[in-house]
């Protein structure tokens, strides 16, 4: 489910300090019923373990794979673009100590590895387009027990980035989230079978 920005920027996560010139793009919530304040870890493993299964719908494989595709041909995705290259990791804006945790995160996808701590990790990736940042939180939720939020952080590339940012945003709205919110959810109820 979509929640307001606002959602996330209020709370104290420590991501905040180190994303000051990134925008806030998108906020979403994942139902983790029966999720205790200790379960952060087990709903990563979940998804994680489901993810590997590429359970993906096939109009977000179709979207995916449309975006590798363009990502190929216009160069968007080739080294010289992503962390290192173009971008100076975020890693160089954090503490050794917040640095040494991740290790521990299990990240979907081309998305490295920045913290995790025991209500929130952060990853990170870019390429010609955006550096961005995907945010994972653990709250308690409106109705009780615990949910997963996520926060989609960016700096766009120049014009192209906010340009790229603006045409893809209907279809992260309508495909992309949507195939997530059913895929991670279905993981934290298949945990049991997920994590043997």
């Amino acid at each position: 489910m979509k929640l307001p920005v606002i959602e996330h920027t209020t709370r104290p996560w420590r991501i905040h300090a180190f994303v000051p010139d990134f925008t806030t793009e998108d906020v979403w919530s994942f139902r983790t019923p029966g999720a205790g304040p200790d379960d952060f870890p087990h709903v990563l493993a979940a998804i994680a373990a489901g993810a590997a299964l590429g359970q993906e719908t096939g109009p977000a494989r179709f979207l995916f794979a449309v975006r590798w595709k363009l990502g190929a041909l216009l160069g968007w995705d080739k080294p010289r673009a992503g962390i290192g290259p173009r971008v100076r990791s975020l890693r160089t804006r954090m503490p050794e100590d917040l640095t040494a945790t991740a290790e521990h995160v299990l990240g979907p996808g081309p998305f490295l590895p920045l913290y995790r701590l025991p209500d929130e990790c952060a990853l990170e990736l870019a390429n010609g387009t955006v550096h961005a940042v995907m945010h994972l939180g653990w709250v308690e939720a409106p109705e009780g027990g615990h949910e997963l939020r996520m926060a989609v952080l960016v700096k766009p590339n120049g014009r192209l980035g906010r340009l790229y940012m603006s045409l893809i945003a209907p279809f992260r709205y309508l495909v992309v989230y949507p195939a997530m919110t059913r895929q991670w959810e279905a993981a934290w109820r298949d945990r049991e079978r997920l994590l043997g």
